[in-house]
């Protein structure tokens, strides 16, 4: 198989757009394409997913160790014949300022070839400089092309490519012009999703025939890694193993935000995955316990209002002791309300705050969380209080709560839910700000549903909550993550 690294100078230069055209061509071509996206990131890989149709796994040095990383990526990519990665900001960005952590470093460590994806808006004869600094800086990367973007038209396509071609040997593989249909809509938390756009794969097509007319595949192709190595350890076969409790977890417009090897990991752990729709569904499924991820309630909050009678099911089921567990916009829909935009909309009620919305997010980034040994689900307490790396990227804060909250963490680094705290706690229900990942520095998947096992056994004193009919109509097959 051949890999790629798809990287840029700088955020919003479009590597996302050209990450979709070129999965889409390939594809169209025949190939087994494999996505990939460095760093935490929901909606992006979303769309690569749609584009490839393959989940699309993160590469990420804040929850991963480099032996995580390299094996992710071997694991996945043996499975295809074409794997193209999209990094994340610029080529040398990063939190390290020896730059260990940046989109350089893993292009190393995983042998890719780079492809700069550079923003040519007002650039001319300027590009050349730029491109040559990169070589400069570190010569160990290898940059094995460029795709000239948002070029104006022939003549500034061409001013581009004679100081390209007289100032560095990197070969152009091609250019996309300046078109406001190849640009994904942005807001408060970046791209909007595919669910979200109406005519979702019109709009890859529009890429996909971008890439096949302006980029010159058969050059990405040559340049790709021609092998990857065999992984240090393989993946277990998931089809196998047995499952003995149901986790129902929201997945629709308003909720989206799970990484698909989470979701393998809490299979693994033995949960037999229900997906459920908290905007059309009225009642919940037979669970034995609850995930509620991030998204975008704010932008549904309406439809999840008048689901009334889901809200009211959820509400009382936490309160009898389901295990609940939820993520940012898991976390806002289980509050009493939502407010946005000067409208206030009743959510669950489990959580005792309301969640309110601002213009400026009140947290974002990497951070950095140590136990207080009040999660439910939590390791057993010990002198040294266990961390946890994680990421939270939300402009909502909570307000009207209890003095008296109790937390699951203390925030080290970031905000969470007030700055010092995160992971609201109450009864068997835990959920925060921050986004955990399942690896090595924190298997919170097995934990969580060796928890829900426990309970639905009656061995932790919880009662045991389930709906005794499936809501009838839903499909009920696991599509893509």
């Amino acid at each position: 198989m051949a890999c790629v690294y798809l990287s840029a100078a700088h955020k919003s230069s479009g590597k996302t757009t050209a990450a979709i055209g070129l999965l889409a061509a390939f594809a169209e071509r025949g190939f087994k394409v494999q996505p990939f996206k460095k760093g935490p990131d929901y909606i992006d890989p979303m769309w690569l997913r749609r584009a490839s149709g393959r989940s699309c796994y993160n590469l990420d040095y804040n929850t991963q160790t480099e032996t995580e990383i390299r094996n992710t990526f071997t694991r996945h990519a043996a499975r295809a014949e074409f794997a193209l990665i999209e990094g994340n900001k610029g080529l040398h960005d990063g939190v390290d300022v020896e730059g260990r952590d940046c989109n350089a470093a893993m292009a190393k460590l995983l042998n890719a070839p780079v492809v700069l994806v550079l923003d040519t808006s007002g650039l001319t004869r300027g590009i050349a400089p730029l491109v040559v600094g990169y070589l400069a800086f570190d010569p160990d990367v290898t940059i094995a092309g460029i795709i000239l973007n948002r070029v104006a038209g022939p003549r500034h396509e061409g001013k581009l490519r004679a100081a390209l071609e007289y100032y560095t040997d990197v070969p152009i593989l091609g250019a996309l012009g300046r078109d406001d249909q190849l640009d994904l809509a942005e807001r408060h938390l970046g791209l909007t999703t595919p669910c979200e756009v109406d005519r979702a794969d019109k709009v890859i097509g529009r890429l996909r025939r971008a890439a096949r007319n302006g980029i010159d595949l058969d050059r990405i192709a040559e340049i790709a890694a021609p092998h990857v190595p065999t992984p240090d350890a393989d993946g277990p076969d998931i089809s196998a193993l047995s499952r003995d409790v149901r986790l129902g977890i929201a997945r629709d417009a308003a909720f989206g935000f799970y990484y698909p090897d989470d979701l393998e990991a809490l299979e693994r752990a033995g949960a037999e995955l229900v997906f459920f729709d908290t905007l059309r569904d009225s009642r919940l499924p037979r669970v034995d316990g609850l995930f509620i991820g991030g998204g975008f309630p704010e932008t549904q909050m309406v439809d999840l209002e008048a689901n009334a009678s889901l809200r009211r099911e959820i509400r009382k089921a936490a309160a009898s002791g389901l295990p609940v567990y939820a993520e940012c916009g898991g976390l806002m829909y289980l509050c009493r309300s939502i407010s946005w935009e000067g409208k206030s909309h009743e959510m669950v009620g489990a959580v005792p705050f309301d969640a309110v919305m601002h213009r400026r997010p009140q947290g974002r980034g990497l951070v950095r969380l140590e136990d207080t040994g009040r999660c439910p689900w939590a390791p057993p307490t010990s002198a040294s209080r266990r961390r946890v790396c994680a990421h939270e990227f939300h402009h909502a804060a909570l307000e009207n709560g209890p003095t008296d909250a109790v937390y699951a963490y203390r925030v080290k680094r970031g905000f969470g839910i007030d700055g010092a705290h995160d992971g609201f706690v109450t009864g068997n229900l835990m959920a925060s700000f921050c986004h955990l990942r399942d690896t090595a520095q924190d298997h919170w998947a097995e934990r969580f549903v060796s928890f829900v096992r426990a309970c639905k056994r009656g061995s932790r004193g919880a009662a045991t909550v389930s709906v005794e009919d499936d809501c009838p109509g839903r499909n009920r097959e696991s599509v893509l993550y």
